[in-house]
């Protein structure tokens, strides 16, 4: 049967070029859906096997010759290019150094992000993987200093109304509930940063977005990976250092606007979405000379 997403409800079409193709089997080898096989030498296409074609395009993009077309499932054969060569590719110690380059940025220069660079981010990101194609992954997109506040302000607005929840005769009662670890993050960040930002707002300071001048918000249906948005974020963080951006991940407002039907409307968030995270954008105020590594808490291996 279909593998149902939040916008795919039936098989994507596999078309086969059968003059052009060889019958190099490669397809078959990485058709992850199953409707592909090899029936005496040729590709034939049966898509009650499995799950049927799920459109993520690997036959296509794996096939020497080209002769393989996808369509449906938010696929289109436009949507397939030829990759760079090796050598324009970037290389291990070139990517080292960008990851090591990254670091949480929250002070940012007084300009706004070029939309060009917002394009370019959000190319990056539609590269990401997903758990099951097409993505339901969606970004709400918040250009200048005034949006992103006015995002800030209503999530802050929502904090401050459940800062009876967190009170301390409230940890009290639920710390059993709340386990050991959860209480102590409870008590040692939770509380503590939901003041910070609520009291920082009435003071007309801004602790949850940091005055970025732009900022994402990942969110994604419930029949999508609850990571696909945070893959999709990373994404963005790492194009957005290469542009010369810098960026911070923020993961508060998702536990304040998921269940606020407000909210969700004001910022067109379909019902039963899943939240993901925030990242804010913008040309740094400050420059880093140096990095920090940073140490697993632990690593298995077992050969």
């Amino acid at each position: 049967m279909p593998l149902i997403t939040g916008r795919a409800r039936e098989c994507a079409s596999v078309v086969i070029d059968h003059e052009a193709c060889t019958g190099c089997g490669l397809c078959v080898k990485v058709c992850k859906g199953a409707p592909l096989a090899m029936v005496e030498g040729r590709v034939e296409v049966d898509q009650s096997i499995l799950f049927g074609c799920i459109g993520c395009g690997q036959c296509a993009v794996v096939c020497p010759e080209g002769c393989i077309t996808v369509s449906g499932r938010d696929l289109d054969p436009s949507d397939i290019f030829d990759l760079p060569p090796r050598q324009e590719r970037a290389d291990y110690p070139q990517l080292l150094k960008l990851l090591q380059a990254r670091r949480s940025v929250r002070k940012f220069a007084d300009r706004d992000v070029d939309n060009e660079l917002v394009e370019q981010i959000l190319a990056a990101v539609c590269t990401a993987p997903m758990g099951l194609p097409p993505s339901d992954t969606e970004i709400l997109v918040l250009h200048g200093r005034e949006k992103v506040q006015e995002f800030a302000a209503d999530v802050v607005a929502v904090m401050a109304k459940t800062r009876w929840f967190f009170s301390r005769p409230m940890r009290v009662m639920l710390r059993p509930f709340w386990g050991k670890a959860g209480a102590e993050q409870t008590e040692s960040f939770l509380a503590p940063a939901l003041e910070m930002f609520v009291r920082g707002r009435e003071k007309g300071e801004d602790w949850l977005m940091y005055d970025a001048p732009l900022a994402m918000y990942f969110h994604t249906s419930a029949y999508a990976d609850l990571y696909d948005p945070i893959v999709a974020a990373t994404y963005a963080v790492l194009a957005a250092e290469s542009l010369g951006l810098g960026t911070c991940f923020i993961g508060t407002p998702a536990h304040f606007i998921k269940n606020n039907k407000k909210l969700n409307k004001k910022y067109a968030i379909p019902p039963g979405n899943q939240h993901g995270i925030a990242v804010i954008f913008g040309h740094p105020s400050v420059h880093y000379k140096r990095g920090v590594t940073r140490r697993l808490a632990g690593v298995t291996h077992r050969r």
